[in-house]
């Protein structure tokens, strides 16, 4: 049984595994050196940020379909409560918020994918346990995510609003995109990948940004490979390609890049307003600020990335 041969392939290919060392547990992230940091650093000329989160409210992305991935539900359980007893006094408002780790803008934890027994590295997927989560590999052990991020923006290099459903991005398209950018992609660097597909979530249609959606093939990870990425992430809610390449093969892209390469990938980014700053100025470089919640144990966090031009 497992996976075909091609896929076997492809995970010897993309492979990094002992590559930091037998414990490691932060796989490409070991690529964001201080000498890649400060290449981020040197791309702010402006001092202008940009926020690439969606709101955390109840009219997210998930609709059910993964029971357990809710949208957050925001609650008070405080409401301008006297701290000593005397209203005229100090008050406090409290609330309290329950979600899936991966319902929004979020990275995948390299402890989120796991097959034949093993996780990223080859720490074994019996390392995930009920009390504890991930006891390997949990996205806690990404004290820091700051590098240069580049963007590549598919949609409008296509001359469309979105790429079509069930297109898939190939290292071609990557490298075509790339090249009009005119920069070269480093050791460390952080990939974005607009797509244009959160436009339908923009819009409040939540069904049409689920699936079918554009997103990553498989040769994608050679591509990813190739160019020392630290980490990948756009704006879907897959990441890879929905439906799949292969239709005997479930979400082949996600256990190539965590299992294999332990590559952090995240999803549901918000790029439309860094797209435009781009496509305006030309500059398709900035400093990348992205680290998660440190949820000990947790297989993915939230985060609010933000992009500094």
């Amino acid at each position: 049984m497992g996976f075909p041969e091609w896929f076997q392939e492809l995970a010897k290919k993309v492979s990094n595994k002992g590559r930091w060392g037998e414990a490691d547990e932060l796989g490409t992230l070991n690529l964001i050196t201080p000498e890649a940091t400060l290449r981020g650093v040197g791309t702010v000329k402006r001092g202008e940020s940009f926020s690439l989160a969606i709101p955390l409210d109840r009219e997210g992305p998930q609709t059910g379909r993964i029971p357990n991935r809710i949208n957050p539900l925001h609650s008070m359980i405080g409401i301008n409560t006297p701290f000593t007893g005397d209203p005229d006094k100090t008050c406090l408002s409290d609330d309290i918020i329950s979600m899936g780790t991966q319902a929004a803008t979020h990275w995948d934890a390299l402890s989120h994918g796991s097959y034949a027994g093993t996780m990223y590295n080859d720490h074994p997927s019996a390392m995930i346990r009920a009390e504890t989560g991930a006891m390997v590999c949990g996205i806690e052990k990404v004290k820091t995510l700051v590098t240069r991020g580049v963007l590549l923006d598919l949609a409008r290099f296509k001359g469309r609003e979105r790429l079509e459903p069930g297109l898939v991005i190939t290292p071609e398209l990557l490298e075509d995109c790339l090249q009009s950018t005119g920069l070269t992609i480093e050791s460390g660097d952080v990939l974005l990948v607009r797509t244009g597909h959160i436009t339908n979530l923009d819009i409040g249609d939540r069904d049409a940004y689920r699936v079918p959606a554009p997103g990553f093939g498989v040769q994608s990870t050679l591509w990813f490979k190739e160019k020392n990425l630290a980490a990948v992430a756009n704006d879907t809610i897959a990441f890879e390609v929905w439906p799949g390449e292969d239709p005997a093969t479930l979400f082949p892209v996600h256990m190539l890049n965590l299992v294999d390469a332990g590559l952090t990938q995240g999803q549901n980014w918000q790029l439309e307003q860094l797209a435009e700053d781009c496509a305006k100025d030309g500059v398709y470089e900035f400093l990348l600020s992205a680290t998660p919640e440190p949820i000990v144990g947790g297989t993915g966090a939230p985060v609010n990335p933000v992009a500094t031009k």
